[in-house]
């Protein structure tokens, strides 16, 4: 058995959430840690792009996405949740190079006092051989999240996060001014946000 005694309680609780969706795929585990963890996630993403909601709420989507698509490699060596963080940081870190934003200095930009505040690096293809594999755990997990979603937004959702159409694509496909695209966009955000945070309150 792993020793976890250096845990605190609420990172033992969140070890077990791990365990069940492991050896489960129990999706109200990962509601669970999603419900958990999805304002301390979202709040510090927000600070770093400078208070642009929309960008945060997106990034932070992908963050879970990708922690729970590589859930398998979480030890309890530290806390899920400073997992969880590198996850996010160093996935904001990519979209920054992508973009080329200039918001702030990247060696700068990481050295807040969030619990355990190690930066840990995940490596973008840990698995590359069953990188293909790994999509389609993640979008598995995702797609019984977003089939919770009110049915005028699941299209939308699917397009932008499962087969990572960019806006412009988005408004071709289903023939869509692109505000209507970005407005619908963003009330799902909105919706799924509620659903990660436990409430099934419908928009």
């Amino acid at each position: 058995m792993v020793d976890n005694s250096h845990l605190s309680d609420k990172a033992k609780e969140d070890l077990m959430l791990v365990q069940r969706a492991l050896e489960n795929g129990d999706p109200r585990a990962f509601n669970e840690l999603m419900a958990r963890h999805r304002d301390p996630v979202y709040f510090m993403l927000n600070e770093k792009v400078n208070g642009n909601k929309e960008l945060a709420k997106e990034l932070t989507i992908e963050a879970f996405g990708k922690a729970f698509n590589k859930l398998q490699y979480y030890t309890p060596k530290f806390a899920f949740s400073t997992w969880l963080y590198s996850i996010a940081k160093n996935n904001l870190i990519d979209y920054l190079r992508k973009k080329k934003l200039t918001t702030v200095s990247l060696s700068n930009m990481f050295d807040s006092d969030e619990e355990n505040a190690q930066v840990l690096q995940i490596p973008a293809d840990i698995l590359n051989p069953e990188g293909e594999f790994e999509k389609k755990q993640r979008i598995k997990i995702l797609r019984k999240i977003v089939e919770q979603l009110n049915p005028n937004y699941r299209t939308l959702v699917k397009l932008r996060y499962f087969k990572e159409y960019t806006y412009d694509e988005i408004a071709q496909e289903l023939k869509i001014p692109l505000g209507t695209v970005k407005a619908q966009l963003h009330r799902s955000r909105e919706q799924l946000f509620k659903i990660l945070s436990g409430s099934q309150e419908k928009i």
